[in-house]
C-alpha cells in the first residue's frame, strides 16, 4: 500500500471528484458512511455520543457522521467552537443537514464544563484533519487537553487533532490521544513513527472509493507492507523440488555465554525454509547446537569465540547474534569483510565491531542487509534527534553504500539503495525482549539463501517476524510470550501465506 503525502491525498480526493463527477460534498458524504457504519458496527455498547467538530472538512466529516449515528439510533450531542461561526463549505452543508434534526443539540466546546458526559459516552474526535499546519492553541488545545482526562473511549475521524500527518511534532504539541483513528484509505506516516503514533491508538484503515488511477500513477517512496504486496512477494515451495533448489543458509555468531543467541537464529532459518542450515559457531556451544538443532550442520569456528570466519562461498550468510567483541573476533571479523563481496545479513555485534571502525564505508559488501536497532543505528551512523531524522539518515546511508537498512522499531521500516521505505504493520511490543532480533537474522538469511531478491527478503522476513509474534501473542501473551514461540508460530504464517494463495487461484 502506497503512503501519501497531504497534498497527494488533497488531489486524491480531486481527481476522484472529477473522474466520478460527483461532488466534494458527495465524496464526503461517502466517507462519512465508511465511518458510521464502522462505528455502528463496532461500539454497540455506546448508545451516548459526543462528536467534536472543526470548522474544516474534518469537521464536516464529523457532522455529517453525527447525522448519520443519530439516524441508526445514537443519543448524539455535536460540539463545535461556534454554532453561528464560519465553517467551511461542505461543513456548513453538512451543519445545515443536521439542523433538520431536533433531537441533536448542538453547543459550544466550552459547554462541555456544564455537561455531564458519562464512563459510556463514546467521544468522536472530527475536529482538525490532515489540514493542520501550526500546533494548536486557544480553545482547541484547552479543549483537547480536557478530552485527554477524560477517561471514556475515543475515535478520531482520519487523524488525531493536533497532529501532523507528514512530520515531527513539535516540542509540547497537544494531541488528542485516541483509543481508534479510522483514516481514510491510506496510512499517514506520522502513524508509523513512535513520536506520534502513541496517539492513534489502533489505526483502522477505511475504503471510501478515491480513485484507483491517481493511485496507481503517482509517485511516492513511502509503502506500507500490507498483504497484498506480502502475497505478491511469497513464492511456495514446488511440489517436484529438493534441498538444493532451496540453498545454503550459514548462520555465523555465538561465544561462550551467548550461545542462545545463534540457537535462536538457526531455528529461525530452519523454520523459514532454507535447504540446508549451517551454523559456524565456537567449540564451546557445539553440544548445545547439535542438540537443539540436530536439522543443522555445525561448523567450528573457534573455542569460546569465532576467530575464523572460513564460509561456504555458495552459501548466503548471517552474521553476528551472539558473536561478541573479543578482540580476536574483531580482528579476524574485519579481516573477512576487507575479502568478501557477496551480500551479508549482519546484525548485533557485527554491527558494533564494524561502528568501532574510522572508515566504515567500504566495509559493508554492497546489497547487504544491516538490521539495526535505533541505538546500534547511532553507533554506525550518528545521533538524530527523532524517529523521523532517523529515517531520513537512514535513506541516504542506504543511497551511499548501496545496501538495504532494516531498522528495528515498533512498526520497522526496510529502506532500499532507491530511498525507499516499507514500513511494517505486524508485531507487537512481545517482540521486545532479549532473542528477537536473533530470529529476524535466521529468517532474512534463510530466505536470500531461497532465491528471493534482498529487497523481496526484507519486506517478506520482516512481516514473517512480525505476524508468528502476532500468533505468539494470542497464545501466551506480549508478556509471557518468549521468541522460541515466535520461531514455532512461524510455520502457522507459512500455512496461511499458502491457504490464502490456493485461495487466490
Amino acid at each position: 500500500m502506497k503512503i501519501f503525502t497531504t497534498e497527494q491525498i488533497r488531489n486524491w480526493d480531486l481527481a476522484t471528484v472529477s473522474h466520478e463527477s460527483i461532488s466534494s460534498v458527495q465524496l464526503m458524504e461517502r466517507a462519512s458512511m465508511a465511518v458510521a457504519g464502522w462505528i455502528s458496527e463496532n461500539c454497540k455498547n455506546h448508545k451516548k455520543l459526543a462528536v467534536f467538530c472543526g470548522n474544516g472538512n474534518n469537521g464536516g466529516d464529523g457532522l455529517a457522521v453525527a447525522r448519520m449515528l443519530y439516524i441508526k439510533g445514537f443519543d448524539v450531542d455535536v460540539f463545535v467552537y461556534d454554532p453561528k461561526g464560519k465553517f467551511s463549505g461542505d461543513a456548513s452543508v453538512n451543519l445545515k443537514r443536521l439542523r433538520d434534526f431536533s433531537g441533536i443539540s448542538v453547543r459550544k466546546f466550552r459547554d462541555i464544563d456544564s455537561h455531564y458526559l458519562d464512563d459510556k459516552t463514546l467521544i468522536i474526535d472530527a475536529l482538525l484533519g490532515t489540514g493542520l499546519s501550526r500546533p494548536l492553541e486557544g480553545e482547541y488545545k484547552i479543549l483537547v487537553d480536557q478530552l485527554n482526562a477524560k477517561g471514556n473511549t475515543k475515535i478520531s475521524i482520519d487523524i488525531p487533532s493536533g497532529m501532523f500527518a507528514d512530520r515531527m511534532l513539535e516540542r509540547d504539541a497537544v494531541i488528542l490521544k485516541a483509543d481508534y483513528t479510522l483514516s481514510f484509505q491510506c496510512w499517514k506516516r506520522s502513524f508509523l513513527h513512535p513520536e506520534a503514533g502513541k496517539y492513534t491508538g489502533k489505526v483502522i484503515i477505511l475504503d471510501i472509493g478515491l480513485n484507483k488511477e491517481y493511485s496507481e500513477e503517482t509517485d511516492t517512496g513511502y509503502f506500507v507492507i500490507d498483504d497484498p504486496t506480502v502475497d505478491s512477494v511469497f513464492v511456495p515451495r514446488e511440489e517436484f523440488s529438493h534441498k538444493g533448489n532451496y540453498g545454503k543458509a550459514n548462520i555465523v555468531g555465538g561465544s561462550y555465554g551467548k550461545i542462545g543467541a545463534v540457537v535462536l537464529a538457526t531455528k529461525a532459518a530452519l523454520r523459514a525454509g532454507a535447504g540446508l542450515t549451517f551454523t559456524l559457531a565456537p567449540a564451546c556451544g557445539y553440544e548445545v547446537l547439535q542438540t537443539v538443532c540436530p536439522e543443522a550442520m555445525f561448523i567450528k569456528g573457534g573455542v569460546d569465540f569465532i576467530k575464523d570466519f572460513d564460509t561456504d562461498s555458495d552459501a548466503v550468510c548471517g552474521i553476528g547474534p551472539g558473536l561478541g567483541t573479543d578482540p580476536e573476533t574483531e580482528k579476524s571479523f574485519l579481516e573477512f569483510l576487507k575479502h568478501y563481496v557477496k551480500p551479508l545479513v549482519l546484525d548485533a555485534d557485527a554491527l558494533n565491531i564494524i561502528s568501532k571502525e574510522e572508515k566504515k564505508n567500504g566495509l559493508i559488501p554492497e546489497k547487504s542487509i544491516i538490521t539495526p536497532h535505533p541505538k546500534e543505528f547511532e553507533r554506525l551512523f550518528g545521533t538524530t534527534k527523532n524517529s523521523f531524522e532517523r529515517l531520513d539518515l537512514a535513506r541516504e546511508k542506504a543511497r551511499l553504500l548501496n545496501i538495504y537498512i532494516v531498522l528495528k522499531d515498533h512498526h520497522t521500516q526496510v529502506v532500499t539503495p532507491e530511498g525507499n521505505v516499507f514500513y511494517n504493520i505486524t508485531g507487537n511490543a512481545g517482540l521486545a525482549k532479549g532473542g528477537s532480533g536473533d530470529i529476524l537474522t535466521g529468517v532474512l538469511t534463510s530466505l536470500l539463501a531461497q532465491g528471493y531478491s534482498e529487497e523481496q527478503a526484507c519486506i517478506l522476513g520482516i512481516w514473517l517476524h512480525g505476524k508468528a509474534a502476532d500468533w505468539a501473542s494470542v497464545k501466551y501473551s506480549k508478556e509471557a510470550m518468549l521468541p522460541t514461540d515466535v520461531i514455532d508460530e512461524l510455520g502457522s504464517v507459512f500455512k496461511e501465506l499458502n491457504k490464502r494463495r490456493a485461495k487466490n487461484f
